[in-house]
């Protein structure tokens, strides 16, 4: 006899964490009621319990460990970003998890290119000029022309992969596993290090999991060629920070981060003051961009809950499965 598949759960109550996306969704759905929980206070007139749903707040699990145990009956999770790294940790294993894939990837394409090119012509150097009132006219290697690997071949990878195209550079494509695709083909992350002497600029956006942990390591960094840049937009822990301040400090690497390891970077770290290092606070996807599309994708999710369908983004299906 077959068993018959068990029935998706019913989200009758979602918890957003501010009082802007809890009035933009209070109508979607007669089905689903909009709560606020802001994790600085419990929810907004209702018991934790009482919860099937929650959006996390868009910094992710910053300071919530132990704040959902309150919500035992939760079917979902719902983060703001792209990664979901340490969401896991946050709820049992029978509780789903929905990222927003998608939401930030040309916000982050964009900053990828961004600190490329901020790198490659020397801005970050005519900058420190500017506040010295300094002139100094110096040729740098610029984007055209360079060689490319880019470790992530997800949503915001091919992004940045598009944004890549104009300005006349040679890319190649690192994913989890060897592959051909409709773009060509895809080399796998063991790679790496035959790969590196071959490229000018690492671009990294692969996913923190326990495979990529310290993906490109002091192996990888000392098999790249002299001057050559990494930019990391995907999670700081992906890099060796060590190995990767050695190489800096040293004179022989350039770095364009907006993700570290720590984060942030401790007061003194030799990272903040090398010349060859550029650091923006991990804002890839934090952008005017990013209101309307989390709130678009709030409202499809909020709609699919209410007719008892499967929400977007499932990277764990709990009661999905």
């Amino acid at each position: 006899m077959t068993t018959p598949a068990a029935a998706p759960p019913t989200v009758r109550t979602l918890s957003v964490p501010s009082a802007d996306l809890r009035d933009a969704l209070a109508g979607v759905s007669p089905g689903v009621r909009v709560v606020l929980w802001d994790f600085e206070a419990p929810p907004e007139g209702c018991d934790p319990a009482a919860l099937d749903a929650v959006v996390l707040p868009y910094t992710g699990r910053a300071h919530l460990d132990g704040a959902l145990d309150a919500a035992a009956n939760l079917a979902l999770v719902q983060t703001q970003s792209t990664g979901y790294d340490g969401v896991p940790d946050l709820v049992g294993p029978g509780v789903a998890i929905a990222t927003a894939a998608g939401v930030h990837a040309a916000a982050t394409a964009e900053l990828a290119v961004g600190l490329a090119l901020a790198s490659l012509r020397g801005i970050d150097d005519a900058v420190r000029q500017q506040a010295e009132g300094r002139w100094h006219s110096a040729r740098y290697p610029g984007l055209a022309d360079r060689r490319v690997l880019l470790v992530g071949v997800g949503g915001i990878g091919e992004e940045i992969r598009r944004r890549l195209a104009p300005f006349e550079v040679t890319v190649t494509r690192v994913g989890s596993t060897a592959r051909d695709d409709a773009r060509g083909h895809v080399h796998g992350s063991d790679e790496l290090v035959r790969l590196a002497p071959a490229h000018d600029v690492v671009i990294v956006i692969t996913p923190l999991t326990d495979a990529t942990l310290g993906l490109i390591g002091a192996d990888v960094l000392a098999a790249l060629p002299d001057g050559a840049l990494v930019v990391n937009v995907a999670r700081g822990a992906v890099v060796d920070t060590d190995a990767l301040t050695r190489e800096v400090v040293a004179g022989r690497l350039r770095a364009a981060l907006d993700v570290v390891d720590p984060e942030p970077l401790p007061a003194g770290h030799p990272l903040w003051g090398a010349p060859g290092a550029i650091i923006t606070p991990h804002v890839g996807g934090n952008t005017g961009a990013f209101p309307p599309r989390i709130l678009a994708l709030l409202r499809r999710q909020v709609e699919l809950l209410g007719r008892g369908a499967e929400p977007e983004n499932l990277v764990r299906r709990g009661p999905w499965a």
